[in-house]
């Protein structure tokens, strides 16, 4: 109806290209327009200025030799005031996008590593963009956006670099394993010393006590007692623990204490000897 009638729409965001007897004679802006079919006017065509996306699959290989697929995402638009030659210099703008990015990406990343790949993929993204910017503004197109939204290296890749950094991980687990079986080995091995060393002096100092007492002893009752020599005491004394002794075992069923020799008459060479280790210039 609206070619019978001579009139043509065009859409929000969308523009028309209007030729007469097939040749461009102008761009017609979004409403209602007349178009005298009559005289040779005619539309050509529409072009969207809206924002489009293109995603492109670029393999590739890297510096050291790992072959991956590096997914690049362009987005651009066609300039409103260029529409006639974003509408006639190009027969398939996806076809010539895609050239430039396979373009700049195989003489990009071939010059980095792989691990450097996924840390500047920011930097491969500009490089891109900068330049379909500067090869699309010709032909009225404006790059709004270029992302590289992934870079995927060949499976085999990927599950030897997970392995490299597992072992990694256990490798550092281990050590930190080992350094904490290493510090409470130290820590054990202080403590046990500073036990023992304190053992030792409770020991030292419960040998020392008795050895005051003996000596004091000695003394007091040879002061008390005329006529008794350090001797006689020490050997009066030997013999009430060696009673002492004997009682307490025979009081206890559940002790299996033996003393070779146990007789009486031993009693004279056990004093002899403790005698000579604390008295030794009382040996006649």
């Amino acid at each position: 109806m609206g070619n019978l009638l001579c009139c043509v729409q065009v859409d929000q965001s969308t523009v028309a290209m209007k030729e007469r007897f097939g040749r461009f004679e102008g761009v017609l802006q979004p409403g209602c327009h007349c178009m005298p079919w009559i005289l040779g006017s005619q539309l050509a065509g529409h072009l969207s200025l809206r924002v489009q996306q293109l995603d492109v699959r670029c393999e590739t290989k890297t510096k050291d030799n790992v072959f991956v697929n590096v997914v690049a995402s362009v987005q651009y638009r066609a300039l409103a005031e260029k529409a006639n030659d974003a509408y006639y210099k190009l027969s398939n703008t996806k076809s010539q996008i895609q050239a430039y990015v396979f373009d700049v990406i195989r003489s990009t990343v071939p010059k980095i590593n792989l691990d450097d790949a996924f840390e500047q993929k920011n930097d491969i993204a500009k490089a891109v963009e900068d330049e379909l910017e500067k090869a699309m503004s010709a032909y009225g197109y404006e790059i709004v956006q270029t992302l590289i939204v992934d870079i995927e290296p060949d499976e085999h890749v990927k599950r030897s670099m997970n392995e490299i950094n597992a072992a990694a991980r256990l490798r550092v687990a281990a050590n930190e394993k080992a350094e904490a079986a290493k510090i409470l080995q130290i820590k054990h091995a202080e403590g046990e010393s500073e036990s023992r060393y304190l053992a030792g002096l409770g020991i030292a100092r419960q040998r020392q006590a008795i050895v005051d007492g003996l000596r004091d002893s000695v003394v007091g009752f040879s002061v008390k007692v005329p006529g008794t020599t350090p001797k006689d005491v020490l050997d009066l004394v030997l013999v009430t623990q060696y009673f002492d002794t004997m009682k307490e075992i025979g009081a206890a069923s559940k002790y299996s204490t033996v003393f070779i020799p146990h007789g009486p008459g031993s009693v004279r060479d056990i004093a002899n000897q403790i005698r000579d280790g604390f008295l030794p210039d009382s040996h006649p």
